[in-house]
């Protein structure tokens, strides 16, 4: 992880922020603008205002990772409160229903659960940023629109239980909070998987507590917070980010010049997906894809 003193002096590079409860990304974003001294900064995954964790940044160049790095799998902890449904499916909207909790036994949520693991049809929420005919859902739905959205395919490879504990509504009626660990493709809402788990358990369900502890190979251990990251900027170089998130092929000079002129070679075999290409001193190339057997340049990082 490089460092820099002063800002606007990194490298082309990713940051890994530790995002706190409260701010929008966009927020986040416009505050890494700034410690940056850029206004060429994007990031790969959104994260709602309540949520907390690994927010991938991009900066300069490394903007043109970001698409690809959305497309990996993601990891959060998260608190699920049965009993209770919320117009947002999370803890900052109001409550819409509420039902008895306390009948619920373990091998019934365990079912549950099981249902919502795997390669599953997920309706995402709709305060969601999703797009519907140009509008985002969530707009739409604050300008007191009726939105159904379309179910999606997502995978849930796990849906970990850790503790179950008893809990209590304002009313007295009994509920129950359960934290989980998920592991999930990206374009997952786990918002949605606890008010379907609600669902199905009869009782409605919503987040109360969400936390992204990791986006494809950057995990909270590389975090930094913002108030890290205005002492002293950190950046995770441009090389050696693609070289964490991606299959890694080394060129020579000849084959380097010929990529960066946008002369196709002969695929390396490395299957689907991004592949990284490092030519002579280690330098980034280029992201590729194979394509019948030749290389598609996804992204270029020679300018």
């Amino acid at each position: 992880m490089s460092r820099a003193g002063r800002r606007g002096i990194g490298p082309d590079g990713l940051v890994i922020v530790d995002k706190p409860a409260g701010l929008t990304s966009h927020t986040v974003v416009s505050r890494v603008r700034r410690f940056a001294g850029t206004r060429r900064v994007g990031h790969a995954g959104t994260l709602d205002p309540m949520a907390t964790g690994v927010l991938v940044i991009g900066v300069e160049k490394a903007t043109r990772l970001l698409g690809h790095l959305a497309l990996t799998t993601k990891t959060y902890q998260a608190t699920i409160r049965l009993g209770q449904s919320t117009v947002t499916d999370d803890a900052e909207g109001e409550v819409a229903a509420t039902a008895s909790a306390a009948h619920i036994a373990r091998d019934a949520l365990d079912d549950g659960i099981a249902k919502l693991t795997g390669d599953i049809l997920q309706v995402p929420s709709k305060v969601s940023a999703i797009k519907v005919d140009g509008k985002r859902s969530y707009r739409r739905v604050l300008d007191g629109e009726d939105v159904e959205l379309a179910a999606r395919p997502v995978t849930v490879s796990s849906f970990t239980v850790h503790d179950v504990r008893e809990a209590v509504a304002a009313d007295g009626t009994p509920l129950l909070d359960v934290e989980v660990t998920v592991e999930c493709s990206s374009g997952t809402y786990i918002r949605a998987l606890a008010r379907d788990l609600g669902a199905d358990l009869g009782t409605g369900g919503h987040l109360t507590a969400l936390r992204r502890t990791r986006v494809g190979p950057y995990g909270v251990d590389q975090a930094h917070t913002l108030d890290e990251l205005e002492e002293s900027f950190a950046v995770l170089p441009i090389g050696q980010a693609a070289a964490e998130a991606f299959p890694r092929w080394d060129v020579s000079a000849e084959q380097a010049r010929q990529l960066i002129n946008g002369v196709r070679q002969k695929a390396p075999g490395l299957g689907a997906g991004p592949i990284a290409v490092f030519g002579p001193e280690d330098r980034l190339i280029a992201l590729v894809e194979e394509r019948r057997g030749e290389t598609k340049i996804l992204a270029g990082f020679v300018s």
